[in-house]
C-alpha cells in the first residue's frame, strides 16, 4: 500500500518539519547570548514574556532587541536585521523618525501628562481634519480604545444595541468583534480568555465582499454600527471585489446605520489611508498604531451628523462617567510626538516612496512563487504587503482562515530571519517604510527565493 503524505500549501508536511527543525538549530546557534537571557524566559513576568503575544513568534525564543534604527533591528548577538514587520505597523514609518525623536526630545524637558492640552494640540485638530475630512477629533492611547469609544457614540445617537462585523475582521481586542463565523452559524471567537457571554447576542456578522447577507443583516434596522477595515488585514489579506465600499454605504445609509472605518493597519495606503485615496464616506473614522510614530496614540473622528446627534444626546443624558477616556490619553507627548509624524513623516513623497518599494517588492515575490511552481499568491496595500500560501485572490473572512498554513508560515519565517530579514509573524505581512532601502527589498526576495527553492525542491 502506498504510503500518504499530508502537505500545506502544496508543501510535503515532512519537508516543512525538516526546514523549521535545520532553522531553529540555525537560529539558536546565531543567538547564544539571547539563548542564555531569554531562552528559557524572563524572570518575574507570566509566561516569561512582557506581553503574551511575544511568544506568537515562531523564533524557538523571542530575539532581545539591542536597538532599532530607520528599517533595522539589531539584536544583542550583533545580528542585524532588515524590519519589514516595523512592529506590527506600529513603527510603520521607520524606527524613531528624526522629526518624532525630536519632537519627544523637547517635550520630555516640558512634561509628559498633565490633563491639559498643548500648543501642539492646537495644530493638531486642523491637521486631522485636512488629513482625514472629517470635522470633529478625539485622541485615544489605542485604536482599541479608540473603536471601543467610536461605537458607544454610534449606541448614543442611533439609540440602538447592535453592530455589525466582517468574518475575519480585527479591530484590537474590542470585545464586540470577537465574532466569528464557525461552521456557518455566528460564534464567539475561538480562543476568547474568560469570555462568559455570548457576543453574538448583540454582534451581528457576515462574510466580507457578501453584499446580499449584508442587505439581509441591516433590514431590521437594529444595527447602530457597521464597523469594518476597508481590506481584511489581520487574516490573509482580502481586498474588496469592486463596487463593495459603494454599496456597503449606499446599504449602511439605507437603514439607518453608522459606518465605521478603522484604518489602522489600512493608512499604509496613502497619506488620507484608504478613506482618502478612495473617497470613502464615513460616519465614524479611527486610526492608531503608527499615527504618532511608535509612540501608543490613536484618534478618532466624527462626521458632523453624527457630532450634532451626540451633542443632543449629551445635552439630555443623566450626568456622570460616560465610560469613555483613559487618565493618559490625550497627553502632550502623544501631542508632540502626533505633530510630528503628521507634518513631516506622513508626506506624500515618503508614500510614494514607499509604494514604488512595495510595488517592486509585490513583482519580485511574485515571480518567486510562479518560478518555482508554488500554489501561492501575494496581495499588496499601498505600502503593506503580503504573500499567502493558497490560491487567491481570496474573497472573505471564511476563505482567509482556510488559506491560513501555521506549520509553513512559521517555517518561512524563521529561515528567512536566519537570512537577515525579519517579517510579521502574523500571516506573513510585510511592510515598506520610509527609511526602507531599494537593497533591503532586495535582500527580502532574494532571502524569500532562497526559501521557497528550498521548499519547492
Amino acid at each position: 500500500m502506498q504510503a500518504s503524505h499530508s502537505s500545506t500549501g502544496g508543501i510535503d508536511a515532512a519537508r516543512i518539519a525538516e526546514l523549521r527543525e535545520m532553522e531553529a538549530t540555525a537560529f539558536r546557534k546565531a543567538r547564544p547570548k539571547s539563548a542564555a537571557r531569554i531562552g528559557n524566559g524572563i524572570a518575574g513576568f507570566f509566561g516569561g514574556v512582557p506581553m503574551h503575544w511575544m511568544t506568537d513568534w515562531p523564533t524557538p525564543f523571542p530575539i532581545l532587541v539591542d536597538h532599532a534604527r530607520g528599517a533595522t533591528i539589531t539584536d544583542i548577538d550583533g545580528n542585524r536585521l532588515d524590519d519589514f514587520c516595523l512592529g506590527d505597523t506600529g513603527s510603520m514609518f521607520g524606527h524613531s523618525p528624526p522629526p518624532v525623536a525630536r519632537a519627544i526630545r523637547r517635550q520630555a524637558g516640558r512634561g509628559l501628562t498633565y490633563m491639559l492640552p498643548s500648543e501642539d494640540a492646537l495644530a493638531i485638530g486642523p491637521l486631522l481634519q485636512q488629513r482625514f475630512g472629517l470635522p470633529f477629533w478625539q485622541i485615544a492611547t489605542t485604536a482599541t480604545d479608540a473603536n471601543r469609544f467610536a461605537l458607544r457614540v454610534a449606541r448614543a445617537v442611533t439609540g440602538r444595541e447592535k453592530i455589525l462585523v466582517f468574518n475575519g475582521c480585527y479591530h484590537g481586542s474590542v470585545d464586540e468583534t470577537m465574532v466569528r463565523i464557525v461552521a456557518g452559524r455566528p460564534a464567539n471567537r475561538p480562543g476568547l480568555a474568560g469570555e462568559f457571554r455570548d457576543l453574538t447576542a448583540t454582534t451581528k456578522i457576515v462574510e466580507f465582499n457578501d453584499l446580499p447577507a449584508l442587505e439581509a443583516a441591516l433590514k431590521d434596522r437594529d444595527v447602530a454600527c457597521v464597523i469594518t477595515e476597508p481590506v481584511l488585514t489581520n487574516s490573509c489579506m482580502v481586498l474588496p471585489d469592486p463596487g463593495f465600499h459603494a454599496a456597503l454605504r449606499d446599504l449602511t445609509r439605507a437603514a439607518g446605520t453608522l459606518l465605521l472605518i478603522d484604518e489602522t493597519h489600512t493608512i499604509s495606503t496613502g497619506p488620507g489611508g484608504y478613506v482618502g485615496k478612495y473617497g470613502l464616506e464615513p460616519d465614524l473614522f479611527v486610526l492608531g498604531k503608527p499615527v504618532a510614530g511608535g509612540v501608543p496614540a490613536s484618534v478618532w473622528g466624527m462626521s458632523d451628523e453624527v457630532a450634532t446627534h451626540y451633542a443632543a444626546y449629551n445635552r439630555t443624558k443623566e450626568p456622570g462617567y460616560s465610560g469613555m477616556g483613559t487618565t493618559l490619553s490625550a497627553n502632550p507627548l502623544q501631542f508632540a510626538a502626533m505633530r510630528a509624524t503628521l507634518e513631516e513623516v506622513m508626506t506624500e513623497e515618503n508614500y510614494d516612496r514607499m509604494d514604488h518599494l512595495a510595488r517592486r517588492l509585490d513583482a519580485g515575490l511574485t515571480a518567486a512563487i510562479d518560478r518555482h511552481g508554488l500554489p501561492w499568491h501575494v496581495a499588496r496595500v499601498g505600502a503593506r504587503v503580503e504573500f499567502i500560501c493558497a490560491p487567491g485572490p481570496l474573497r472573505n473572512g471564511g476563505e482567509a482562515e482556510t488559506a491560513h498554513a501555521p506549520e509553513l508560515e512559521a517555517a518561512i519565517h524563521v529561515a528567512l530571519v536566519n537570512r537577515g530579514v525579519l517579517i510579521a509573524p502574523f500571516h506573513n505581512m510585510m511592510l515598506i517604510s520610509p527609511a526602507t532601502t531599494a537593497a533591503q527589498v532586495n535582500r527580502l526576495i532574494a532571502a524569500f527565493e532562497a526559501v521557497a527553492a528550498r521548499l519547492a525542491a
